[in-house]
């Protein structure tokens, strides 16, 4: 993780746009912080490959369904709507898991493999 840009303030709310290229700007200052977070949320993907014990924790249902529900709740919570949010999550969470089990599988080839 990388915080040597400048930040880039907001200049517009939604309320306070008044053309497309405002819209865009923000879009685009959202969509860089965006990409910043998921980078962190991965780098606890490395970290969960390295402290689970074997491949088979890897995928966890009971974990998938505890985060989707605390999502939408936070979602409702925060006016996002969860038609929005759950899909988004879901494949988030899908590919978190692939890539920790790649990440898995090169700190521990070959164990518990299945």
């Amino acid at each position: 993780m990388s915080d040597t840009a400048a930040p880039d303030t907001r200049r517009h709310t939604a309320q306070t746009a008044q053309t497309m290229a405002d819209v865009r700007y923000e879009i685009d200052r959202l969509d860089r912080e965006l990409v910043k977070l998921l980078e962190e949320r991965q780098s606890f993907m490395d970290a969960a490959a390295r402290i689970k014990g074997t491949r088979k924790s890897v995928h966890d249902r009971a974990r998938i369904e505890d985060v989707i529900t605390k999502v939408v709740a936070e979602a409702k919570r925060q006016g996002l709507s969860p038609a929005i949010a759950e899909p988004v999550w879901r494949t988030l969470i899908d590919r978190c898991i692939a890539y920790e089990f790649e990440a898995f599988d090169a700190l521990k080839p070959g164990l518990d493999k299945a």
